[in-house]
């Protein structure tokens, strides 16, 4: 079976640098299969979730965000940190939805789990799916920084297919997400994906 399996190297030394206010660098000594040692460092991440919100007539709510480490205004899907040991996914899922676009679905399955950047970050990331969506209640969630300069648009999902293949689109998650949708429609169909509790070995998470 074609499948990742978790193993884990001895660590015979450990040391963190650099703590930020979300993430951090941590710098291991692992032991290599030839019985030396190399260093490897890396981001300490606590994960993410990311929402493609489908509207009834198939186009994908997307917002455009400043990402400073690249210089660049990316179109992207709401996304966030799982900022509470232990949370839900789909509850932090829920929650950026309302956060980032104001809006709430009445559908929610497991669209893909991938890391971002196992090279160089643990920081692992599940993707949903989020069907059935409409306006949320109450008023708009106060946002700042970046977001506070948020674009929002809903765009059909065949345009957004086209653009990450022509290279226009780059945000890892919406690549992510929209191949993931477009192949799970011409595969076996939505009903196929995971529900939105599936297990999830990266982010074990309670009730």
């Amino acid at each position: 079976m074609l499948q990742d399996t978790p193993q884990e190297w001895q660590v015979v030394a450990s040391a963190t640098p650099f703590t930020g206010k979300k993430t951090g660098v941590r710098t291991d000594e692992v032991v290599m299969p030839d019985g030396g040692t190399a260093t490897r460092d890396y981001q300490v991440h606590p994960g993410s979730v990311a929402i493609l919100a489908l509207d009834e007539t198939g186009r994908v709510l997307v917002i455009k965000q400043y990402r400073h480490p690249v210089r660049h205004k990316l179109w992207e899907i709401p996304a966030g940190l799982l900022d509470v040991p232990g949370e839900n996914p789909l509850h932090a899922a829920q929650r950026e939805l309302f956060e980032e676009a104001h809006v709430k679905a009445g559908d929610w399955r497991v669209l893909s789990d991938f890391y971002s950047s196992p090279g160089g970050s643990d920081e692992a990331v599940r993707v949903f799916l989020a069907r059935d969506i409409t306006a949320a209640e109450g008023e708009r969630f106060e946002t700042s920084d970046e977001e506070s300069d948020m674009e929002t648009a809903r765009v059909p999902l065949d345009e957004l297919v086209r653009a990450v293949l022509a290279g226009e689109l780059h945000n890892i998650s919406l690549v992510v997400a929209v191949l993931a949708l477009s192949a799970a429609l011409a595969g076996g169909g939505l009903e196929t994906l995971r529900p939105a509790d599936a297990p999830w070995p990266a982010r074990p998470f309670g009730e």
